[in-house]
């Protein structure tokens, strides 16, 4: 099969189409020919040589996938050759076939392509573990959500709104400011002119935002604090702007508030699983009637994955990168 492999870390010049075979199935294993994958943050940091992919897992770069089943291993249950699913992987999603444990495949929303059933699992399951599980936003709170127009953020602001939540983001520009005002958002800030602090306080009559989701650390883990109500809580869920030299911790006391964070990747097979149930119970219903809809940016054939790269690495998407097959 074709996939695309990392020559060593590096730019986006690095990612090569090259043959490997088809992966071999264990016990409760699906394969799957993939029609789209979708283009994550995550498989830049590991393109770069800062993301390792976790024991076990494949070193071809995708976490997300949306194909047919053409194959299943021992005690699959649930699906048979010919059905349409997308799926949460730890790797190998830039190749022609994959393969996933059942537990963590989805059925392909009713309605959906392929391209956007793609677009689905890394972030929803992304949003709906630190929004939901980790920050426990509830309705009539508000969220703060940095990087609106990300596929995190877009995914973010979506699903904060179908649960009645009032949602501020931060954006980069007046183009992307109007995109996430479309998308639902009650307030987007544009940080290039802006304060983000100043901003949400003036949003929310001075008591700041419940939850607030953000990539980028660095510099923004001190003003979070600022920005965040009393009892508030920050989800960490990347660090684009990387470490903190210095951190004032009074405003985590003062204001009782909690600093938590994951990754996703490195979970186990159960713990996806039973994400993945959730957001079928939850979310699956929501997309099949078109309440909610995957943005999709741009879409690029497997073998330009470096030009999907440095688009992603531009910053100027609004939405998901996705790849096809």
């Amino acid at each position: 099969m074709k996939v695309i492999e990392i020559d060593q870390p590096g730019g986006p010049e690095v990612l090569l189409l090259a043959e490997r075979p088809t992966p071999s199935l264990a016990q409760g294993e699906i394969l799957v020919k993939v029609a789209a994958s979708g283009v994550n943050r995550p498989d830049v940091m590991q393109r770069r040589g800062l993301y390792a992919p976790p024991p076990g897992a494949s070193d071809i770069p995708g976490l997300e996938i949306a194909g047919e089943v053409v194959a299943i291993g021992e005690g699959v249950q649930r699906y048979v050759p010919g059905d349409r699913v997308c799926a949460l992987i730890a790797g190998g999603g830039y190749a022609q076939y994959c393969k996933v444990h059942e537990s963590n495949a989805l059925p392909v929303p009713k309605g959906l392509s392929m391209i956007e059933a793609a677009a689905l699992p890394e972030t929803f399951f992304t949003v709906w573990v630190n929004l939901f599980q980790r920050g426990h936003l509830q309705a009539g709170e508000t969220v703060l959500i940095h990087g609106g127009t990300s596929g995190i953020g877009t995914v973010a602001t979506m699903l904060a709104k179908a649960f009645g939540a009032r949602v501020i983001t931060t954006v980069g520009s007046e183009e992307k400011r109007q995109a996430s005002l479309d998308l639902g958002a009650d307030v987007a800030i544009n940080y290039r002119n802006e304060d983000f602090v100043e901003c949400t306080k003036q949003a929310t009559d001075g008591k700041g935002a419940n939850v607030i989701v953000d990539l980028i650390a660095g510099e923004y883990v001190a003003k979070n604090f600022q920005a965040a109500a009393m009892d508030g809580r920050i989800v960490q869920i990347g660090t684009q702007h990387g470490i903190i030299k210095e951190l004032n911790l009074m405003p985590l006391l003062l204001k009782r508030l909690t600093h938590t964070g994951s990754t996703l990747r490195a979970r186990s097979v159960e713990d996806k699983a039973q994400i993945a149930a959730e957001l079928e119970q939850k979310v699956w219903p929501l997309l099949e009637s078109g309440a909610l809809k995957p943005l999709i940016f741009q879409t690029f054939p497997l073998e330009q994955a470096a030009q999907a790269h440095a688009l992603m690495e531009s910053s100027v998407h609004i939405g998901k990168i996705v790849l096809t097959h």
